[in-house]
């Protein structure tokens, strides 16, 4: 009997049998989950198309973010120069931080910074014309606000 137990043959053909049934890419039992092939060209134009989607809406917030920071240095940009143009202008005084000064041309065309309001004059008015409204801001630019009479000449 010892013989006999030491043959023992296996039933199941080796040819038939997967060593790793589990790692299959089809259903090895008629049990088992139905596994269909994927169209791969359909799910990769589905995945292209999102990830175009998604790219295109970050480019435009990208973009958007580019024309704001553009609008604002095109902003100081123009600060800046009417900065420079006031302090080329006479100022007979020490301008301090958030006040309004006032911004004339003389009859030769040069500019002056006063403490004078347009209409506080009276018919003691001197010069060519009023030109703006300025108001010095913290980091030594201005804020000026034009003659709108100007705009109509």
């Amino acid at each position: 009997m010892a013989e006999s137990e030491d043959k023992f043959l296996n039933p199941i053909n080796k040819d038939k049998v997967a060593e790793n049934p589990g790692l299959l890419p089809y259903a090895h039992t008629t049990g088992s989950a139905v596994i269909k092939p994927e169209d791969m060209g359909k799910t990769k134009g589905r995945s292209v198309l999102a990830m175009r989607q998604q790219t295109d809406r970050q480019m435009n917030q990208l973009y958007e973010q580019m024309e704001t920071l553009a609008r604002q240095a095109k902003l100081l940009a123009q600060r800046k120069e009417i900065s420079e143009r006031i302090y080329d202008a006479a100022i007979g005084f020490e301008p301090i931080i958030n006040e309004t000064y006032y911004m004339y041309e003389k009859e030769n065309g040069t500019d002056l910074l006063s403490l004078i309001a347009p209409n506080e004059w009276g018919r003691s008015f001197k010069y060519s014309r009023y030109l703006a409204k300025c108001l010095l801001l913290a980091d030594h630019t201005w804020d000026v606000h034009y003659n709108e009479e100007l705009n109509k000449e």
